[in-house]
């Protein structure tokens, strides 16, 4: 009987909190792995504790690839980490690693295995316009200008993401087409998806609120308080992305005595729940077809003996 091929990768999705940190690390130790990340907030130097990064002892323990090495006034995007991503890919076979792509960025997985959509680039002037009224435009407004605009792509955007409505705006006045025809448009994929492992983590749902409050407690510990007063002294515009960055600004509140240090952690785990629930829909719309993986699986099997990843790719 043939030796099963390994798969050329491992991908592990799932909710914030979840555990699948200590699960890719148990992986890789096994089977000789890399850790990427895909993570879109653990790109960034400045902000390790607000955001989970591995440890400094866990990122000894074994490879990890992609981690802190963007700074916060870098406007970094799924493009710019999709083509670090093919890199360090290419750089993990070429040592005989496994590569183990983990993180809690479902945009990210799908961008690896479906390609990005070939939208243009937005010119200056439109992105600077759109931008603005993102800032100075109520959220109930700039969503109606969509739905006035595009409302094929109005429909899939909450009326309260600022976010996707300013692009969805900038891609409809820049191209004349709606971003969600842009989005049906296939990209080429940077991997196939038949040859890798997909594993879906998952815990209950209490269980993940009570262990995300407990984690932003111990990052109030661990320096969470610091990690936002120097990002305050940095002036950020409040348009990059670093600045979405889960209990940021309700800490940039406490350290500009704007807000009582319980309340905003209060918020700051109000807002983690709330991203809990945004990532298990994308989880039930995307990852369908992926493979569970339970709380107790992770602790029970590890890394040594789980079927799927050993099946023959």
């Amino acid at each position: 009987m043939s030796t099963p091929r390994r798969p050329r990768a491992i991908l592990i999705a799932g909710p914030t909190a979840s555990g699948k940190s200590a699960f890719a690390i148990a992986l890789a130790r096994a089977k000789g792995g890399v850790i990427i990340n895909a993570d879109s907030m653990q790109v960034y130097r400045e902000l390790r504790v607000l955001t989970a990064r591995p440890s400094a002892h866990e990122e000894a323990a074994v490879p990890h690839r992609l981690y802190g090495h963007v700074s916060v006034l870098e406007p970094y995007s799924v493009a710019r980490w999709l083509d670090e991503v093919d890199v360090q890919i290419a750089a993990a076979e070429a040592d005989g690693l496994l590569p183990i792509i983990i993180g809690g960025t479902g945009l990210y997985f799908k961008a690896l295995l479906d390609g990005l959509s070939p939208i243009p680039p937005i010119p200056d002037d439109v992105r600077a316009h759109w931008r603005a009224a993102g800032e100075t435009w109520s959220a109930p407004d700039l969503h109606a200008e969509l739905m006035r605009r595009d409302p094929l792509s109005g429909a899939q955007v909450r009326p309260s993401d600022r976010q996707r409505t300013v692009r969805a705006l900038e891609v409809i006045a820049a191209t004349g087409k709606p971003l969600a025809e842009w989005q049906a448009i296939s990209g080429r994929p940077l991997i196939e998806a038949a040859h890798v492992a997909k594993l879906v983590v998952s815990r209950p749902r209490a269980e993940l609120y009570e262990r995300c409050e407990r984690r932003f407690r111990q990052m109030i510990d661990e320096g969470a308080l610091e990690e936002a007063r120097q990002i305050r002294e940095m002036q950020l515009d409040p348009a990059l992305p670093a600045c979405r960055a889960l209990g940021l600004s309700a800490l940039l509140a406490h350290v500009a005595g704007q807000m009582p240090l319980e309340e905003a952690i209060e918020m700051a785990v109000r807002d983690t729940r709330h991203y809990i629930k945004r990532q298990a829909t994308w989880l039930r719309r995307y990852m369908i077809a992926w493979n569970n993986v339970s709380a107790q699986e992770m602790e029970t099997e590890a890394a040594t003996d789980f079927p799927i990843i050993d099946s023959d790719y």
